[in-house]
């Protein structure tokens, strides 16, 4: 059982994401997502995943395909990490990662299973990490951070935006 971090293991702007996540349990909440998401993600049609909810807003396909893009940077940090890596890792920042990757263009149903095959990935790595690699750290963004924190960072990013989907676009 992966239980959540301490307010020490993460920088405090993270713990937007992190208070979102029910549970105490990660695995099993990463899990219990793909259950919730994927329905919701399904009943989008292609038009429809083109909309935004306002002038200058991300299209829905372009909020899946960030939320995407942020699952595999953090599990990446979660894998450096892991495995002792010291390097300190630059932060990203999101607008020229969607405005860059032309969301828009793909399939829908593509994006829906790229996210659904990458939350399965992350799942399994974190399944198989052992309590002490949890609780290793790296520098991401200048801060100090836990393997553990990232993967409730990953629970509650996908969390935030998915209520974002629901309320804004739906």
């Amino acid at each position: 059982m992966i239980t959540p971090p301490e307010a020490t293991e993460y920088q405090s702007y993270y713990g937007r994401y992190i208070s979102l996540v029910p549970g105490r349990d990660l695995a099993q909440t990463l899990e219990s997502q793909l259950g919730e998401s994927l329905p919701t993600l399904r009943a989008i049609d292609e038009q429809k995943s083109l909309s935004r909810y306002a002038p200058g807003k991300w299209s829905i396909k372009e909020v899946l395909g960030h939320v995407i893009d942020a699952e595999r940077i953090f599990t990446c940090r979660a894998l450096r990490f892991a495995r002792r890596d010291p390097t300190p890792l630059p932060g990203f920042d999101q607008d020229p990662y969607v405005a860059a990757a032309n969301f828009d263009s793909r399939p829908w149903d593509d994006s829906i299973t790229e996210f659904e095959h990458v939350r399965r990935s992350t799942i399994l790595f974190f399944r198989a990490l052992a309590p002490e690699e949890l609780l290793r750290s790296g520098t991401a963004s200048q801060s100090s951070i836990t393997v553990r924190a990232l993967g409730y960072i990953i629970a509650g990013h996908e969390l935030h935006h998915m209520a974002i989907i629901r309320d804004r676009y739906l």
